[in-house]
């Protein structure tokens, strides 16, 4: 029998982070996947690490903040990656097709999604990053 996970909160090491990635994909059964979490708590690190963990090349991975958004091969599938850090409003994200990309059923990983919380309204998993005073980050996932 399959253990379901309908929450999970890690706290690790970057040297620790390919097992955490191994297990929020386990816990997951949404691909749409919204990344919260201050500037330099490790969103785009932790995003490398799944596209890793998903069969595509972390090497290859960097933050979409300029281009807004960046596709990446994985195993049998793609990811798209978002930074909407940069956007001044929704509108932004319209006009790149958001709905298209949400409607895909392919990978999607946003950081910075309260910049367009009213579009993913119901829409994805939530995945909280915050940085700990002994450079620990603790990842909160809940179903």
């Amino acid at each position: 029998m399959q253990q379901i996970i309908t929450a999970l909160e890690i706290t690790y090491t970057l040297e620790q982070l390919d097992e955490v990635a191994a297990s929020l994909i386990k816990a997951t059964d949404e691909k749409i996947l919204l990344f919260h979490g201050e500037m330099g708590t490790g969103k785009t690190t932790l995003i490398q690490q799944l596209i890793n963990e998903l069969g595509g090349d972390k090497n290859q991975v960097s933050s979409p903040t300029f281009s807004l958004v960046n596709e990446y091969e994985v195993a049998d599938d793609l990811v798209y990656h978002f930074d909407f850090y940069r956007i001044d409003n929704e509108e932004e994200a319209f006009d790149i097709g958001i709905e298209d990309y949400l409607d895909s059923g392919h990978w999607i990983f946003i950081e910075w999604p309260n910049k367009i919380e009213k579009i993913l309204h119901f829409i994805g998993k939530n995945v909280y990053l915050n940085r700990n005073d002994d450079e620990t980050r603790t990842l909160k996932f809940k179903k």
